[in-house]
């Protein structure tokens, strides 16, 4: 017997017919219920994540309305609660509407929307995001909410026979609140929160029409099970570069994959649709002559941007690497130098050394380290479960080499290994 349902659209969220439309700004995003709650649970269950490295924290995907933010429900402390309350008011610039004080009296996910929907109904013009990037503090990045419906408007032509969206990715970041809330709301689409289902299901349940919405690492699973006919599906992929024998392994299944080039900086700022095409410029945005920054983004002001571009022409470039040392690891910009600093905090590391290593669809970290104590037993899985706690999931190194110097050229430069 199937104990799996078939997909079925968020309850109460937009699922026909056109949104409603404020002015000449565009869709009123957090009247639909069901992508306002997913976009605040997904905050919640993120920063509590954050706050307690290496512990289990319900998928965030259908909360209750009356799951309990206390001792009862997800077990937060007073710490956990204000930091949290702190981040959505950030994010939503709650403290323009002066209502951020009731998220501290009322402790129930459903008032919590409650609360963040009222505020919203009296500012809703920018939103903030911060960077993926694993640096410490993430980087706030602050829009203007009617650039990023600029945005979605162009997206909208690109994918205007959407009739479902479905999500593999959280709503509170850029990538997903522009593909996951915004877009279907202004193409009156239903969404799909997939994230608990395994790449086959997924596969076998898409149907015409469909818009599916992941990073390159899901993207790699998914072109690894079976052997599915995509014909008149679409997919979008971004937050990192996508293999290229991954995009052709889809194409070669019928599926239209649309690769979106951008960051939580710049929101999007170029696409293609083969992994031999140079990536093209949005219509609505120029590039600087030197190819880094925009000339104008989607609030109309200059951006500099985290990647060296080449440009092909006025319309076209192709990317060259990050300016910032960052690497993607699972659609996450994290910083290897800031992992060697914190490996080397330990008191059983003399010196350390990080690395990227391919693994299928992406990169993981892979970690050389030179001991105190070269005889000591055990160092593996006692820095392993250190970095449980210390470092976030990207960050930790999948990989452990231990010698008594780091590896080096003939020139005395750090070296592979």
């Amino acid at each position: 017997m199937d104990m799996v349902e078939p997909f079925e659209s968020d309850r109460d969220g937009q699922a026909g017919g056109k949104a409603t439309v404020s002015g000449a700004v565009g869709p009123i995003w957090w009247r639909d219920g069901a992508a306002l709650s997913r976009f605040i649970a997904d905050l919640v269950a993120s920063d509590l994540s954050r706050l307690r490295p290496g512990a289990t924290i319900p998928p965030s995907g259908g909360w209750a309305p009356e799951l309990e933010f206390g001792a009862n429900g997800l077990g937060m402390d007073s710490l956990e609660l204000v930091s949290i309350a702190t981040s959505l008011t950030e994010v939503l610039h709650l403290h323009r509407s002066g209502i951020e004080d009731y998220l501290l009296a009322r402790r129930r996910f459903g008032d919590w929307v409650q609360i963040v929907a009222k505020g919203l109904s009296i500012f809703d013009q920018e939103i903030t995001f911060r960077t993926s990037g694993s640096t410490g503090t993430p980087k706030p990045c602050t829009h203007r909410v009617d650039g990023l419906l600029r945005e979605v408007a162009v997206h909208a032509r690109l994918f205007g026979a959407c009739t479902r969206v479905i999500s593999l990715v959280p709503g509170h970041h850029i990538y997903g609140f522009l593909f996951t809330i915004l877009l279907p709301r202004m193409l009156g689409a239903a969404v799909v929160d997939a994230r608990s289902r395994l790449p086959g299901r997924i596969l076998s349940d898409l149907r015409p029409g469909d818009l599916l919405v992941a990073v390159p690492e899901q993207w790699a699973l998914l072109a690894r099970t079976g052997d599915y006919r995509l014909s008149d599906v679409s997919g979008v992929c971004s937050t990192g570069p996508l293999d290229p024998a991954v995009h052709q392994t889809l194409m070669t299944r019928g599926l239209i994959l649309t690769e979106v080039y951008g960051s939580s900086e710049t929101a999007g700022i170029g696409w293609r649709q083969s992994p031999e095409q140079p990536f093209r410029l949005f219509d609505g945005l120029s590039l600087n002559s030197d190819g880094t920054g925009l000339h104008a983004g989607w609030d109309g002001l200059e951006k500099e941007l985290q990647d060296r571009l080449d440009r092909v022409d006025d319309c076209h470039f192709r990317l060259t690497g990050r300016r910032d040392g960052a690497v993607q690891i699972g659609g996450v910009n994290v910083f290897p130098e800031r992992v060697v600093t914190a490996l080397r905090a330990h008191p059983a590391v003399r010196d350390a050394a990080v690395r990227t290593m391919p693994v299928p669809g992406g990169l993981r970290l892979k970690a050389f380290i030179v001991p105190q104590d070269p005889d000591q037993i055990g160092l593996e899985t006692t820095l392993q479960a250190w970095a449980d706690t210390q470092l976030s999931m990207p960050e930790r190194p999948k990989s452990w080499t231990f010698g008594p110097v780091l590896p080096t050229s003939a020139l005395g430069k750090l070296c592979d290994w």
